[in-house]
């Protein structure tokens, strides 16, 4: 993927509103990678900087232009105007708010997601372990069949 990400990005130089960019999350980009959420590698996320979205289509450079293409501004209090009137009415709620509250309540959404992602996490460790375990007993119970004489019956 990374030549097609460099493609996307040499296309994109000095596009007035989209930026193709890409962070070593192993290296100096550690912290911006905790910081917007990356879990996995290789991760890309666009949108505005304060709300990225994480893309799930193609990863061919065909795939990615196509998408760099189509974006533009977003809905957001800097571009309300792209906005449907539910999201104006949030937007306009949460600009009553104090900065104060608002910071209160990202701590409590982030809180949520990092419930959320350790519960998958002990989800599929679970699921891990039984695999391990039907996969070991299959194994055994395998070797005990052949054993047995399985070998001798076919011949």
């Amino acid at each position: 993927m990374k030549p097609d990400w460099d493609k996307l990005a040499a296309a994109f130089k000095g596009h007035a509103t989209t930026v193709i960019a890409d962070v070593d999350c192993t290296a100096g980009g550690k912290a911006l990678c905790d910081e917007i959420g990356v879990r996995g590698y290789p991760t890309i996320k666009y949108g505005d900087p304060n709300d990225l979205q994480e893309y799930k289509g193609g990863r061919d450079l065909p795939a990615l232009k196509a998408f760099a293409e189509g974006l533009g501004p977003q809905c957001s209090p800097a571009n309300m105007d792209l906005c449907d009137d539910a999201k104006k009415a949030q937007i306009k709620e949460f600009m009553a708010l104090s900065q104060a509250k608002r910071d209160e309540m990202v701590t409590e959404k982030e809180a949520e997601l990092t419930k959320l992602e350790s519960d998958f996490k002990t989800f599929v460790d679970g699921l891990q372990k039984s695999y391990t375990e039907a996969n070991e007993k299959k194994d055994k119970d395998i070797e005990a069949l052949k054993s047995s004489g399985l070998g001798l019956l076919k011949s």
